[in-house]
């Protein structure tokens, strides 16, 4: 992800003298760091999570650590939000007598190391500490994670869909409606509500629904082993993260779940037939919601020690979530280059 102020300069317009971006055509960029602070504090700070329940009071403090980067770009109206967070939130827990009298208080942090828009559509990892690790202390924090982490959670999804939604820049990113005169109107203004705008909106909104597209990827590769030692390796998430370097999550049974790229990829296994067959649901982070792809990959074995499979990958979006038409080049590419050819050189099946 490309830090904030540096993109390539040939996409980068300089400002009208009058602050207009006409059309929205060039890349309209905004820090939304010191704006995050801002809302992640409104939701996060000073509230009250257990009060009273078996004798316990708990609350958040305050934003103790922001850092990272945040920002919007802006082009044709097209909204692109990019952030990547470390968010520590203080808490204090108190333990009172029946009377109300207190115990004993105790501090600790909430920390999510890791807020991202790659992984926009998964709950980010949340660390909860105390500062005092004894019985009471660790009383606190188990009252913490039961009550306190869902609502925190909440929030870090409220502000990850304010900036989907262009954070600070959002009437930036308002599309403009435009309505055409008839023939022969001149200057003659038009009233804002009209039947043929009504039907011009509904037109519009049929056009929306059948923007997206989706494509279908094959392809076919040989490899110098053995079917089922092929098999064995996709569906094993420690020689996953052997050669893609990054961390796997893997159920080898049908129905069973997913998650691979440190999470980038998750899906569901659909049929598995060992050293034959392999039916995946996949879903990338970035994708719209709710768009889900199949993947199929079937092993023959023409000779001994020389396999061949194909894949093919139906149902991919043309595009992202972001308006980005590159998604059928990016996971060709990936199946490819960060799958096939890394198999190739970790496990030497080159043909």
């Amino acid at each position: 992800m490309a830090r904030l102020g540096e993109g390539d300069k040939r996409w980068i317009v300089e400002d009208r003298p009058d602050g207009t971006n006409v059309h929205n055509w060039h890349w309209a960029e905004t820090d939304c760091l010191h704006w995050s602070r801002n809302f992640l504090t409104n939701l996060l700070a000073n509230k009250t999570l257990v009060d009273g329940e078996g004798n316990l009071k708990i609350r958040t403090k305050k934003i103790e650590k922001l850092e990272g980067e945040a920002y919007v770009n802006i082009r044709k109206g097209k909204i692109i939000p990019g952030y990547e967070l470390n968010l520590v939130v203080s808490w204090e827990g108190e333990v009172k007598e029946a009377d109300g009298s207190s115990v004993m208080k105790i501090e600790g942090n909430v920390e999510f190391p890791y807020i991202a828009d790659e992984n926009a559509d998964e709950d980010p990892e949340v660390k909860v500490s105390v500062k005092d690790e004894g019985p009471i202390g660790k009383r606190l924090k188990d009252a913490f994670v039961v009550k306190g982490k869902p609502f925190v959670l909440e929030q870090v999804k409220t502000y990850v869909k304010a900036m989907a939604k262009g954070g600070p820049a959002k009437e930036e990113g308002e599309v403009k409606k435009i309505v055409k005169r008839p023939a022969g109107a001149g200057n003659v203004a038009l009233p804002p509500t009209t039947a043929v705008d009504e039907k011009a909106k509904v037109v519009v909104a049929e056009k929306e629904k059948k923007k997206e597209g989706f494509k279908t990827i094959t392809m076919t590769e040989k490899f110098n082993c053995r079917a089922k030692d092929l098999f064995e390796i996709l569906m094993d998430e420690n020689r996953w993260k052997g050669f893609t370097q990054s961390n796997a999550r893997i159920s080898k049974e049908v129905g069973g779940e997913f998650s691979i790229f440190d999470g980038s990829v998750t899906g569901t296994n659909v049929e598995l037939q060992e050293g034959t067959l392999i039916v995946q649901k996949w879903r990338f982070g970035n994708w719209p919601d709710g768009i889900h792809s199949m993947v199929r990959i079937t092993f023959e074995e023409p000779q001994s020690g020389v396999t061949v499979i194909n894949l093919t990958h139906t149902d991919v979006p043309e595009e992202d979530r972001y308006g980005n038409a590159t998604v059928v080049e990016n996971t060709e590419r990936g199946w490819r280059d960060l799958i096939f050819n890394r198999v190739r050189a970790v496990f030497g099946f080159g043909i």
